[in-house]
């Protein structure tokens, strides 16, 4: 790609910049007994385990109709994080969906804990209304629930924890992935790809890093996790394609970079997550000797990427492929982007062609500085960006917009309480279009230790 001899000579900063965030005021958690009214146990309330709290728990019907209901009061309308205590005494993973006002926002799993008395908690994001709010846990296969405990309610403030689904993804119906259907566990690649491309709502757990080649064309309603920290696919392109809405989720796998094509590639599909990967490749002195890691084009939309850690890769993320397709993504390419690890990515964290509102927040970009062209973000041909609470460190350039960028017009991009160190500057150009979901930013100050700490396979 050719670059502007403007913006190509562009040197570093000295030192660091950082500006702080306001705080959001938070309160004290909240605790709610799964046995204690207005909660509702679709099951019965026992007290025959030791080591829970209150009186006793829920024992959910073994059934998809055991659900355990929690009303929560909210003091204004934010994100809340919760903290479902259970325990789950077998060693087959209990999914569910995380129902929250009627509506479904999350695609849950609740492990086995080694005993029906020994008791985890999984913490959680979610977007709630000022006043009350009801919390369902609703079983998605015939075994249930595990045993509910409590859940601990805390509106505001904190950081993202790693497992919420947050930002453009829960909009329009949200995304809910395979919950609803079967679970299913594949151990090679040719399971792998008959289970993802079958028809129908499915849980699919990847059971080791599989190989193969070419493309997997993956059907609506379906969630792909690994199983652990070591599981994932090589050699082929997960492609989610021409379905609105898709309703897919990528979690928990190890992905690598496919030579001359896209790892994953999301075309005219709505309502996607992708979120705790590790994505990587080679570092290559050809840029082309592998395409893009995870690319949003054709007016895809309604899309998170969160949590994810994504390195030693040149073309990492585009959203909008060219710039003679307005009529197709103008009004689309809905993307948020937060807590994700970019290291030694070169370009592209993401590179935006007239999609808006893209809202990148919360993400640590390290060592983008392989050349004089290396950048982190670029909001290119009308795009609309907010970028606030990253944090840049060894970067070329942490931002182009009001530029332009290779051959490309500029963009739209709004910038607010990032940190940069020993790196270029975040050009701003314009205003963008408000956010329509309720989220809360990190304190930047905070950002490279929750990222890098909890950020890839293996942090879920």
């Amino acid at each position: 790609m050719r670059v502007r001899p403007m913006i190509a000579c562009v040197g570093l900063l000295a030192g660091a910049l950082v500006v702080v965030a306001s705080s959001t005021a938070q309160a004290a958690p909240t605790r709610y007994e799964a046995e204690t009214s207005p909660a509702v146990c679709s099951g019965t309330i026992d007290s025959n385990w030791s080591g829970y709290s209150g009186s006793g728990f829920c024992n959910g019907a073994n059934a998809t109709s055991g659900y355990a209901q929690l009303t929560v009061n909210a003091s204004v309308s934010g994100t809340a994080t919760l903290g479902v205590r259970f325990a789950n005494g077998t060693t087959t993973a209990r999914p569910a969906s995380l129902v929250v006002n009627g509506s479904a926002v999350q695609a849950l799993s609740f492990e086995g804990t080694g005993a029906w008395s020994s008791w985890a908690t999984k913490t959680l994001s979610v977007p709630v209304n000022a006043g009350s709010n009801t919390i369902r846990l609703s079983p998605t296969t015939a075994n249930g629930l595990p045993n509910i405990d409590y859940l601990d309610f805390e509106i505001g403030g904190g950081s993202q924890p790693p497992g919420g689904i947050v930002g453009w993804a829960t909009q329009a119906g949200g995304t809910t992935g395979g919950a609803g259907g079967a679970t299913v566990t594949v151990s090679s690649f040719a399971d792998f790809r008959t289970q993802a491309q079958a028809s129908g709502a499915r849980t699919i757990l990847v059971n080791g890093m599989l190989s193969g080649s070419g493309t997997v064309e993956i059907s609506a309603n379906k969630t792909i996790r690994g199983v652990g920290a070591n599981s994932g696919i090589s050699g082929t392109t997960l492609n989610i394609e021409d379905m609105r809405p898709a309703n897919v989720i990528i979690q928990n796998m190890n992905i690598r970079g496919v030579r001359g094509n896209d790892a994953i590639q999301i075309e005219s599909a709505t309502h996607v997550w992708i979120d705790h990967n590790t994505m990587s490749s080679t570092i290559e002195n050809d840029p082309d000797f592998y395409d893009g890691m995870l690319d949003i084009t054709h007016g895809a939309d309604y899309i998170t990427v969160s949590w994810n850690v994504i390195r030693d890769h040149w073309k990492t993320s585009l959203v909008g492929h060219s710039d003679g397709n307005a009529s197709e993504d103008r009004g689309h390419l809905r993307v948020t982007y937060h807590h994700n690890w970019f290291n030694r990515t070169f370009e592209r964290g993401p590179r935006v062609r007239f999609g808006e509102t893209v809202h990148v927040f919360n993400n640590y970009y390290s060592n983008v500085n392989h050349n004089s062209a290396s950048y982190a973000i670029a909001s290119l041909m009308d795009a609309g960006l907010l970028v606030e609470g990253n944090a840049f460190e060894n970067v070329q350039q942490a931002c182009w917009s009001a530029s332009g960028y290779g051959e490309s017009d500029p963009g739209r991009l709004v910038a607010r309480n990032n940190s940069l160190t020993n790196s270029g500057p975040c050009e701003t150009n314009g205003t963008v279009a408000p956010l329509p979901y309720n989220y809360t930013a990190d304190n930047v100050s905070t950002v490279k230790s929750s990222v890098t700490s909890g950020a890839g396979a293996g942090k879920l």
